[in-house]
């Protein structure tokens, strides 16, 4: 099967084609697939919602539909929701709104409402005679980009959507396999999107099982004792400054040049797997850094999402910037501590003293270490407790990296089954 996948792959690279596949507008397909303008198999939708009472809805990039004022706080419609196109389960939109993830804009489809009613900016179409999940997939996956990119006028409009005529879009090519195997390709789509949707539930399942946890396994506000705690353990717990039982220090202050390889760089951005493709040099490490984080130190927000910790478990040599600081325990367990930061009442003295009024808020050095902090006074129930938060830690990221690893594994199949590099028996 794979020399297979491969040999067609490399036979589309080399613009060859054989008996099964033949070159078209759209590359080579099979031979047995025909290629079409959107609009000859759409067409464009024209109720307006007029007098008539609808639900406003704008589409978010990587989400889809939702309701207009809980997007934006308020309804926008105004005036023109008398304008705003209808439209009914199934129908498709087109935000030509651009993004950093869709920068060609996005199409989606309504799935989760029977009727709806989208501003008229957008263009609204519903499919005729093909299966529309199969184009729901096609869209999704960004199979037009690449023309839309081409068709884009990239002048600013003001009202800042991308500058594309209505013909132009309409003129966009499709591939249109035979319709019983657009509906298999579909079924087989929809079966990974199954399968990621349980993943992604079982992963908020814990996100909320630890939250739950944090606000019942640490003190409360008034209180020296969780509500719940491990056997064999009754002592009131102590209240402490951070800064009485850690040393904290901060990152460099100017952001590095860079190289290809040497001293993992971290920031802000790769703090909760503590990895980076970043790096700088030896010589740059060794001048700038006379404290770095070893193994069992913790890395905090300071800017931005405040207070956001990791525990270091590599022996690497790490460099970090001033968006981080850096927390090493003196005779306190690290995942014990790394949990109680997180705990409510830690982080709402945390963002007590943080600089609302900045952009982005941050929090000074020296008032970290003014932050309380509950501890056990048993060492030993300390460590079970970072133990227990480190085991469900684990749980969520194995089901965040099958979330990734599905969604990887539906693109690429996504891929090789709308262009009919894999085939589906019908």
């Amino acid at each position: 099967m794979e020399k297979e996948i491969k040999d067609r792959i490399d036979a589309i690279r080399q613009s060859l084609s054989d008996d099964q596949y033949s070159k078209t507008g759209m590359g080579i397909l099979p031979r047995n697939w025909r290629v079409a303008k959107l609009s000859d198999i759409a067409e464009k939708l024209t109720q307006t919602a007029g007098t008539e009472s609808y639900e406003t809805v704008s589409i978010s990039a990587g989400i889809g539909f939702v309701n207009q004022a809980k997007k934006f706080g308020k309804e926008l419609s105004g005036k023109q929701y008398e304008k705003y196109i209808v439209l009914h389960k199934g129908d498709f939109s087109y935000n030509k709104g651009n993004s950093n993830r869709y920068p060609q804009g996005c199409i989606y489809r309504l799935r989760d409402r029977e009727t709806a009613a989208v501003p008229n900016v957008f263009e609204s179409f519903k499919i005729q005679n093909e299966c529309a999940e199969f184009y729901d997939h096609l869209f999704v996956s960004g199979f037009l980009n690449r023309q839309l990119s081409k068709k884009i006028n990239h002048g600013v409009r003001d009202d800042g959507l991308l500058n594309l005529t209505e013909k132009d879009f309409y003129s966009c090519l499709l591939p249109v396999p035979p319709h019983a195997e657009q509906e298999k390709i579909s079924e087989i789509l929809d079966h990974y999107d199954e399968i990621i949707k349980l993943c992604e539930a079982k992963t908020n399942e814990y996100k909320n099982l630890k939250k739950t946890c944090l606000s019942k396994m640490f003190p409360q506000n008034g209180k020296t004792a969780p509500e719940i705690r491990f056997p064999g353990f009754m002592e009131d717990w102590e209240q402490r400054k951070l800064g009485e039982i850690v040393s904290i220090y901060d990152g460099v202050h100017q952001t590095p040049q860079y190289t290809d390889s040497g001293v993992m760089f971290l920031s802000v951005e790769n703090i909760a797997s503590l990895t980076a493709r970043k790096f700088i040099s030896e010589e740059a490490f060794e001048k700038d850094y006379k404290v770095y984080p070893q193994k069992g130190d913790i890395l905090m927000t300071r800017i931005g999402d405040v207070g956001t910790p990791n525990v270091v478990e590599t022996s690497e040599k790490l460099a970090f910037y001033v968006s981080l600081a850096l927390l090493k325990p003196i005779c306190i367990d690290s995942y014990y501590l790394c949990n109680a930061i997180q705990s409510p009442l830690f982080q709402k003295d945390l963002k007590d003293r943080t600089l609302v009024t900045a952009i982005p808020q941050k929090i000074n050095k020296d008032e970290i270490g003014k932050v309380n902090v509950f501890l056990p006074t048993d060492r030993i129930e300390q460590q079970q407790i970072g133990s227990f938060f480190r085991s469900l830690d684990n749980l969520i990221t194995l089901h965040q990296r099958e979330v990734e690893e599905y969604s990887k594994f539906k693109k690429a199949m996504t891929q090789l089954l709308m262009t009919g590099i894999v085939r589906i028996k019908t």
